[in-house]
């Protein structure tokens, strides 16, 4: 017995050290294919075959520890240096990583964007086709990856934030596709340099306050592109400017580690210990890792030898990560030189077979195009011989590009209908190419499915005999009341969204009712509220991120513009984000308090819905068809509206306002004013005055500015009355020059006109401060008056 014992754990041993040692080895092998990857990519760029590349090169070791202990229901939120990891973590392919660089808009050859991402920009599938969200806790999830620098940041913080609201929540049927108690890691990469960038200290700030289990790499490579680490950061390492905020046991803050990027031993040691802690306390961790080394320099775009010292260049080579890995593996007897060689050349093998076949893939229905054209041209030419000789060469010039583009198939095609505009062949292969190429760059914007806010239908409030008149604050509290008892998955915070209950209170009283997971207070930090908002969206929550004043929207824009606006886009449809912002503005007193950007805000945020209600009814109404969808809104409720009188809905959790369906408040003959928000009651009172001066003005209410008037109710109107004026709070040039844009051009409303159409704005300074700043900063009664006239009397 002792005997077949011992041979048991002898061969059980035996069977480990096998295992070890392929891991290893399987390890090596994806780390060699990942660097040829990167080299045969760059020479794709150079050779003019691929637009541009940035690659992961010298941080294959690092990335393979880190993948290790990626697990399913884990979310990454990285950059466009992690293409060894979603190797490792057999997330992608080497061929994907081709076919994404060669941008090809197929999505089953580019299963990240279809096309639409720089390479190396990586994302998976969050919901089906229906809309709905898959089983994420069985799934190793990738948040879709942004260019800008520390983008990733804001977004990294929301969901690690969403762990901590489902385990707060605690296991529910309807989450439980969701989240496995809030085991989940947030894994974030970022590039050292980047980690000067505001975005990388609010949320690492945040989430030491919130102790979230949120872990952020930093692949330190000494540059930022061309510019030292030295000019970058405070002591020249971001782990010790960082060291105030080590967590102890006394306090909140981060768990701060330091590793070297070629030593793969240490760092699978340190990851594994950190990483199990943070799953069971949420604590959140950040792991310097030094040492990294850039084999090809920053990107495609230039030669680090411009601005790296012959002695850093040779320390480089020197201590290249995999250079290191292959010296630890032999060293410590895992395998032979001949047995590594091997694997080397299969892999450069396998690589080059992956990217030829991702370029065959792609170009081969653009040659398919090609021949098309060949052959339509061909016949046309017999037809037309007094322009043959043009057209010959015209498709002589398309055959001939070895390399052809969508774009030169197009521009053949258009060119040659300048030459023979009557040729209906030529003339129907171009539609039909404009139609199939608006399906592969052009969609997706929006929810297209069944999941679009669009498609949901008008629910009017109900009243009942004995409707009470209410403050507008207390209509929305009464709503927020009852959305918080019927939908758990809906989420709200912001600057004292919590305690007070929001500074005009919406939320009064119901962070005791519905819990202070649920609604809560944060920072001073636009930039990361918005980003915690747009992490739970992604995980399937609803969140409601509360931006106190529209002036304060600024903060936030660029991860709104950047991020949120873009998910379902860049994705085409993969991923969808369904983040409320709230906010208020319009019509207060002061530069900073008063503000009505929307121009800015309409332009910035295209992929995000823009409600513009002008009372609090009409806001719960959209909120709920809001909630509806998959999209993201962008909620202005009207600032001194909150103490107005409105009559109490029996219906406030059933009534829906249609998106982009403009309301008629008052009927007339003579002119048609278009506008929205606050400023609908100064127009009212001026409406008023014209009306005894024997003017008859028609009023509508646009709701919405994104989406704009999809029935054409505005146009109905202007033909009506042959006259129209757009007024607003924002500065000239923005949001009412938008709106004329959309009548007077895009549905040929200048048609109808017997007079120039007229926008009356803002000033083109800030509003100066008092009530008389606004009056005469805004448009009011009087110029309404008075400009009317004017276009009464031409």
């Amino acid at each position: 017995m002792d005997n077949q014992h011992l041979n048991t754990e002898i061969s059980e041993e035996v069977m480990s050290y096998d295992r070890f040692r392929q891991e290893i080895l399987q390890d090596y092998k994806i780390a060699m294919e990942s660097r040829e990857a990167s080299l045969l990519g760059r020479r794709e760029v150079l050779t003019g075959k691929a637009k541009f590349g940035i690659f992961g090169d010298g941080k294959e070791v690092a990335q393979i520890a880190m993948a290790k202990f990626f697990k399913n229901g884990d979310f990454r939120s990285g950059y466009y240096r992690d293409q060894t990891f979603m190797f490792s973590t057999g997330l992608a392919t080497i061929q994907q990583f081709f076919a994404q660089l060669y941008s090809d808009p197929d999505i089953n050859n580019d299963p990240f964007s279809a096309g639409r991402q720089m390479n190396a920009h990586f994302a998976t599938k969050f919901v089906d086709e229906e809309g709905n969200w898959l089983d994420l806790t069985n799934l190793k999830n990738i948040s879709a990856d942004i260019a800008p620098t520390a983008g990733q940041m804001p977004r990294a913080l929301g969901l690690a934030l969403a762990s901590k609201t489902f385990r707060n929540l605690g296991d529910t049927k309807e989450l439980v596709n969701l989240s496995n108690h809030g085991n989940e890691i947030c894994f974030c990469t970022i590039g050292d340099a980047s980690t000067s960038e505001g975005h990388f200290w609010e949320t690492v700030n945040a989430a030491s306050v919130m102790q979230v289990p949120l872990a952020i790499f930093v692949w330190d490579d000494g540059y930022g592109i061309s510019v030292p680490k030295k000019l970058q950061t405070t002591k020249g390492s971001i782990s010790d400017a960082l060291s105030g905020f080590q967590k102890n046991t006394l306090t909140n803050g981060i768990n701060i580690y330091k590793v070297n990027g070629w030593d793969y031993a240490g760092m699978c040691e340190v990851f594994e210990a950190a990483l199990d802690e943070m799953r069971e306390t949420h604590t959140p961790a950040l792991f310097h890792v030094e040492e990294i080394t850039q084999p090809q320099g920053h990107s495609t775009s230039g030669s680090h030898e411009r601005y790296k010292t012959h002695e850093r260049l040779q320390w480089e080579k020197e201590w290249d990560c995999i250079k290191k890995f292959r010296e630890w593996i032999i060293a410590n007897g895992l395998a032979a030189e001949d047995e590594l060689f091997d694997i080397e050349s299969a892999a450069k093998e396998y690589v080059r077979a992956s990217k030829a076949k991702a370029w065959e893939n792609y170009i081969a229905p653009i040659k398919k195009q090609v021949a098309r054209v060949v052959q339509v041209m061909n016949a046309v030419a017999k037809q037309h011989p007094v322009k043959s000789e043009e057209l010959k060469k015209l498709t002589a010039e398309l055959q001939t590009n070895r390399e052809p583009l969508r774009r030169d198939v197009m521009k053949t095609l258009g060119t040659a209908l300048q030459i023979i505009p009557a040729s209906k062949e030529v003339k129907s292969y171009y539609e039909e190419l404009k139609r199939e190429n608006k399906l592969i760059f052009n969609t997706h914007l929006y929810n297209e499915g069944p999941k679009s806010a669009l498609r949901i239908t008008e629910v009017k409030a109900t009243y009942a005999n004995d409707a009470r008149i209410v403050n507008g604050f207390e209509i929305l509290n009464k709503y927020f009341d009852g959305l918080f008892a019927t939908n758990k998955k809906v989420i709200a915070f912001g600057e004292d969204v919590g305690r007070i209950g929001d500074v005009n209170q919406g939320f009064s009283g119901l962070q005791e009712k519905h819990g202070s997971h649920r609604i809560f207070d944060t920072g001073i930090r636009e930039l990361s509220i918005i980003g915690q908002g747009l992490g739970l969206a992604l995980r399937g929550l609803r969140p409601i991120a509360e931006i106190q004043y529209l002036d304060y929207l600024l903060y936030g824009l660029q991860p709104l513009a950047d991020d949120v606006a873009t998910t379902h886009y860049r994705t085409k449809g993969l991923q969808s984000c369904p983040l409320i912002v709230r906010t208020r503005g319009h019509r207060l007193e002061g530069i900073w308090h008063s503000g009505s950007p929307m121009g800015m805000v309409i332009n910035a945020l295209r992929g995000i819905f823009i409600c513009v209600p002008r009372n609090m009814v009409q806001a719960a109404g959209m909120y709920n068809t809001l909630l509806e969808g998959n999209d993201p809104g962008l909620m202005i409720e009207s600032l001194n509206g909150y103490r107005l009188k409105e009559k109490l809905p029996s219906n406030l959790l059933d009534l829906r306002v249609p998106l982009g369906t403009p309301e008629i408040l008052r009927d007339g003959e003579d002119v048609t004013i278009v506008s929205y928000g606050s400023t609908l009651r100064i127009i009212s009172e001026a409406a008023n005055s014209l009306q005894k001066l024997g003017i008859s003005c028609e009023i509508i209410d646009v709701q919405t500015l994104v989406p704009f008037d999809r029935p054409l109710t505005i146009l109905a109107s202007l033909k009506k009355t042959n006259r129209i004026i757009f007024i607003d709070e924002d500065v000239p040039g923005g949001a009412a020059a938008y709106m004329y844009n959309k009548v007077l051009e895009e549905q040929n409303g200048y048609r109808y006109l017997d007079v120039a159409g007229r926008t009356l704005t803002a000033q083109a300074h800030r509003p100066s401060y008092g009530s008389d700043g606004d009056y005469f900063s805004k448009p009011n009664a009087e110029n309404i008056v008075e400009t009317i006239q004017q276009m009464m009397a031409e």
